[in-house]
């Protein structure tokens, strides 16, 4: 990521300045300390309001769906995963996107900072991949910036966008640190008692702000099943039967198509690990199908598919 500022800027003024895009949809320096925004560029003027660094942590596919313009996006592995799986299910036109590719080392996990301050502000910081400097009222820490990376970013695979038009640095060549479906294998050894406990728990959380959807790229259905009145599925309520249904079916429509971006688990108010129950569905879907969203514009969508060798021993 260091060094990328200049060449994001090159790249967006170029692009903008002969006519290739209408709107590069990029990252700008948010409101507080470690906070991004997302930035959409329609003057390359304004290009230097661009940034690059850990900090840029939304999914920016979520901002080409129903859009009519040409344009420049910039991409992180995830990101472009994302925008492939909506080209692929017939939501973002290939040919009015430029995928502009950022290699990612991680993004930081703004919470496990949290975690580590005792409720202290932060006024002020700067960040690039290797330090953090955090500075408040009375103090100030220099923090290793890979111990305070997203879950996601721990086990991703494919740092590099798998599908762009224009790359920008170079592609990180370490492996990731953690195994990509520990977690996973963590939960799959507790009894189906403990299981069920362990999302009662987790979920009983849930105020139903409907955040984890909101900044969901996938979710992109302009009407919710949560929104349908006729039928009405089931409540709207923050009763633990309620939140387990709208959770479970929003995992189930996520089945071969999260990309494991983190977004729904930074979003979400309550700390509530989200990744879990996606992260097990993609699991499944990689030993089942050999299948994994994101990475081919052109192949079927698995859910989308019928094959007669599949495997249906789910079927009674």
């Amino acid at each position: 990521m260091e060094g990328s500022g200049n060449s994001i800027k090159e790249a967006a003024e170029r692009l903008l300045k002969e006519g290739e895009v209408d709107l590069v949809i990029g990252y700008e320096r948010g409101t507080t300390p470690l906070r991004s925004t997302p930035c959409f560029i329609r003057d390359s003027g304004d290009v230097d309001r661009l940034i690059w660094d850990p900090t840029c942590d939304a999914n920016l596919a979520k901002y080409l769906i129903g859009q009519d313009a040409k344009i420049g996006v910039f991409v992180k592995g995830c990101d472009a995963r994302g925008a492939v799986v909506c080209i692929a299910e017939g939501q973002i036109d290939r040919d009015k996107v430029v995928l502009i590719g950022l290699p990612c080392s991680g993004v930081i996990d703004r919470k496990k900072i949290d975690s580590v301050l005792d409720g202290r502000e932060i006024l002020d910081a700067t960040v690039d991949e290797g330090q953090m400097t955090i500075r408040g009222e009375d103090f100030e820490e220099e923090l290793p910036t890979k111990d305070f990376l997203c879950n996601s970013c721990l086990s991703c695979k494919h740092r590099t966008p798998a599908v762009y038009d224009i790359m920008i640095g170079e592609t990180p060549t370490e492996e990731p640190e953690t195994d990509e479906y520990a977690e996973v294998d963590e939960l799959e050894s507790m009894t189906a008692e403990e299981r069920w406990a362990h999302f009662v728990e987790e979920l009983s959380g849930c105020i139903r702000c409907y955040s984890c959807r909101n900044v969901c790229p996938m979710c992109y259905c302009k009407e919710c099943f949560v929104d349908e009145t006729m039928p009405a599925w089931f409540g709207k309520t923050t009763e633990l039967s309620d939140t387990m249904i709208y959770h479970l079916v929003r995992s189930l429509h996520l089945a071969g198509r999260c990309v494991d971006c983190g977004a729904c688990s930074r979003a979400c108010p309550m700390n509530i690990d989200l990744r879990i129950l996606t992260k097990k569905i993609e699991k499944i879907v990689k030993e089942r199908f050999d299948f994994e969203a994101g990475l081919d514009p052109e192949e079927t969508p698995v859910m989308g598919a019928f094959k007669q060798e599949d495997s249906e021993e789910f079927m009674l």
